[in-house]
């Protein structure tokens, strides 16, 4: 057997370096400031303000100077109407941003100072004050003679009014870019832990089911429901009114999801606290958001939440999409993942689809009604059919439905139970999809671990691989055993269950394993296992930090494809494999430190490097979706894995 090194190829390196603890400017694209966690939350609201809000860059100055008495404090972002010179008499928005350790009770830097700003402008009619965990808009109007600044849920986008951001309408909502929903989600989650005394995990589900609640509203509302204005955020009567509406939608959600919600749950959330978090995710539209976008946000709030003592650890969206890149499913393949966690491979997977889906409508021609509507067909068949996942942790799997379900629904394919185990014990509808020797693709990140041995004889007899094996020195072989193991990591089973779900002769899957199984003596006979009943497509050495900062585990991204049961035999026969090429490569570059944090790639002084993307929105006019497209300059983050994706198709295509 022979193997193929290959290396990643260089990116194109754009004009623009941003010097070393500097981040660019995104109104006007070529200031550098200091990287401080308050330019952080700085820069993310700036690109909220143009990317969801539709502000134009140029009606927007950054620390503008204001004229207080002596005084001439600068205000980090202020907007000014369309066209007017940047003076403090026009200026109309002033937003405040802070880093999370400001509070906005703070006397000198909190909600007080932007109240102040917001009265030395005599034009300015809205304002708002956050630190990327909390964030309040206020509306200044004269009431009685005096001006007076009070709470509103959200600022008008561009065009709006201060009556119409009350309640937005389905045209209105606003697709999230950046880490704002991000933001917001920590808000909510952060808010219900404060203000209603749950635990986090508790405030977590609660989240969930509003979570919920604001999609079934964006999916099926004519008008809707999701809102809180702001004559409703206090008071007993106002929270009331919106409890009530939410409490209407979440009839319609158990109803539509028996399966994760039961028909008693009830959302347990005072009316005060309740209008606070609609007000915090009325503006978004989470249906189409962008899928890293929502990824992140969720995968954050999940990963704090639900982390299990079973070697459950969440599998980084860019090996998700390296792995689903490689294997490349289409619309007519059965897709499985037999520990599915939250559904990151899957979520994946299936946005792969539906971009191919998409992209076939479109080039079909016809407004882009006639498309979505298209698309959303196809795609409803593909991910109620072809789209499985099994795991045994039931809180995962109610996670993994709401993440299919916010991601494009595909959460009828989720199941809970033990992919080990025999499916006699599976449910009855989990059986029915008669998984054995009918996946097509298979993607998966097993538990590992010495600490969550399986030793169930009943399990373990199923198996080759739990059985005990002897080696022959003379012959450099395997052989099994009729004596069954005392207990076997579950990973090692893993394999061997995961080859037997693929389609004899052309079902592939990829598995990512601890690389001690790749490597270490006392396994060889877990290697020899693999190599008598798959071909090895590729096998791809993680970085260590790749699953960090949750845990520290080199691990490798092993692809493989089933043989036929022909040649399996015909090979034991003649007691030699065929031999045949490996594609191998170094996934050197994850984007990310062992921290967590984004890494990006710099020259040869470690000034990071920024290049101008083209992005696409959707927006509406006279109600009808419409395709935009638009500049930015983003950062280039150091990252290889879909360099090395295409680099295996085009092997791939060369060995056909």
């Amino acid at each position: 057997m022979t193997a193929q090194a290959t290396l990643p190829f260089p990116s194109k390196v754009p004009a623009v370096i941003v010097q070393q603890g500097k981040l660019l400017d995104f109104i006007d694209g070529i200031t550098q400031r200091d990287e401080t966690p308050e330019e952080y939350v700085r820069q993310e609201i700036a690109k909220s303000l143009v990317r969801e809000y539709g502000y134009a860059k140029h009606d927007i100055a950054v620390e503008f100077a204001l004229k207080i008495g002596s005084r001439k404090p600068r205000a980090d972002l202020v907007i000014f109407p369309d066209g007017v010179e940047h003076t403090q008499q026009e200026a109309f928005i002033i937003v405040e941003c802070k880093s999370q350790s400001v509070k906005s009770s703070d006397r000198k830097e909190g909600v007080g100072q932007l109240e102040a700003y917001m009265h030395v402008c005599p034009n300015v009619v809205f304002g708002m004050w956050t630190n990327g965990v909390e964030r309040f808009c206020f509306h200044k109007i004269t009431r009685a003679g005096k001006v007076i600044v009070e709470e509103i849920p959200d600022l008008p986008s561009f065009g709006q009014t201060a009556d119409e951001a009350e309640r937005p309408t389905v045209d209105e909502l606003k697709p999230a870019t950046s880490d704002a929903l991000l933001f917001a989600f920590r808000r909510c989650h952060n808010y219900i832990a404060g203000n209603q005394g749950l635990q986090k995990p508790e405030a977590f589900w609660e989240l969930l089911k509003l979570i919920f609640c604001k999609i079934h509203d964006e999916r099926h509302s004519d008008e809707l429901e999701f809102y809180a204005a702001a004559n409703e955020r206090h008071g007993v009567n106002g929270t009331l009114k919106v409890k009530g509406r939410i409490e209407k939608l979440f009839a319609a959600v158990k109803t539509d999801y028996g399966s994760i919600f039961k028909t008693n749950d009830v959302i347990e959330l005072e009316p005060r606290v309740l209008a606070y978090l609609v007000s915090q995710l009325q503006m978004y539209s989470l249906l189409e958001s962008d899928i890293d976008v929502k990824g992140r946000a969720y995968e954050e709030i999940v990963g704090s939440n639900l982390r299990g003592d079973r070697g459950e650890f969440f599998t980084p969206r860019n090996i998700c999409k390296m792995a689903v890149t490689m294997l490349d499913p289409s619309e007519n393949q059965r897709i499985l993942d037999p520990a599915c966690g939250t559904g990151g491979f899957l979520i994946t997977a299936m946005n792969h689809v539906i971009g191919k889906i998409a992209a076939a409508e479109r080039h079909r021609g016809g407004t882009e009604k006639r498309i979505e509507d298209a698309t959303r067909a196809r795609v409803q068949k593909f991910a109620s059919s072809f789209i499985v996942g099994i795991d045994l942790n039931p809180n995962l799997v109610k996670a993994a439905k709401m993440n299919m379900v916010m991601n494009n629904d595909g959460a009828g394919g989720l199941y809970q139970g033990n992919s080990l185990a025999s499916s006699a014990t599976w449910s009855d509808e989990l059986r029915s999809r008669n998984l054995e020797g009918r996946v097509d693709l298979l993607f998966t990140n097993p538990p590992f671990g010495s600490k969550i041995l399986v030793d169930d004889p009943a399990i373990l007899e199923k198996y080759d691989l739990g059985h005990s094996w002897t080696y022959d020195s003379n012959t450099d072989t395997w052989e099994m055993t009729g004596a069954l193991q005392k207990s076997q990591p579950p990973e090692i089973l893993f394999i061997e269950r995961c080859v037997r779900f693929l389609r004899p002769g052309t079902g592939r899957m990829a598995i990512v394993l601890p690389d001690g199984i790749l490597g270490s003596p006392g396994l060889g006979y877990v290697r020899e296992w693999i190599l008598r009943h798959a071909r090895i497509l590729a096998s791809i050495d993680m970085h260590p930090d790749t699953f960090q900062p949750s845990v520290s585990v080199q691990t490798s991204l092993l692809v493989l494809a089933r043989k036929e049961q022909e040649l399996v035999a015909m090979e034991g026969a003649a007691g030699q494999m065929n031999d045949y090429e490996v594609f191998m490569a170094l996934a050197n570059h994850i984007g990310h430190d062992k921290r967590g944090n984004r890494t990006y790639v710099r020259d040869r002084l470690g000034n990071e490097i920024v290049e101008e993307v083209t992005e696409q929105l959707k927006e509406y006019e006279d109600g009808q979706p419409v395709i935009r497209h638009q500049q930015t300059r983003k950062k280039v983050l150091d990252d290889n894995t879909q360099q090395i994706a295409q680099s295996f198709r085009r092997w791939l295509s060369e060995q056909d």
